[in-house]
């Protein structure tokens, strides 16, 4: 059996497509569908919130910098798999 890194270099390039990233955060392709999807519905929400301040500027006054700062929170900084090099380097983080 070859070593994580080497299967999914030599695997079907579609299928390659759907892995490699996940893979790269120690995540399965489901797994990080989960987790996309998680923080993609808790963006919407923050977001939803900041359309109502907006309009009424006394609503929702800290939901949205409160949901980024735990986003960024669960994302970066208390991230316990290991990351990608080039992703590290640049502290971007990929869902």
């Amino acid at each position: 059996m070859l070593a994580p890194h080497l299967e999914i270099r030599h695997m079907d390039p579609w299928r390659k497509l759907f892995v490699e990233h996940p893979a790269s955060v120690g995540e399965t392709y489901f797994q990080h569908m989960q987790s996309a999807f998680s923080f993609g519905t808790r963006m919407l929400a923050a977001g939803c919130a900041c359309l109502l301040h907006g309009v009424f500027p006394f609503c929702c006054v800290r939901t949205g910098s409160a949901a980024v700062r735990h986003l960024h929170d669960e994302m970066i900084s208390h991230r316990s798999r290991q990351r990608a090099a080039p992703e590290w380097l640049d502290h971007g983080a990929y869902i």
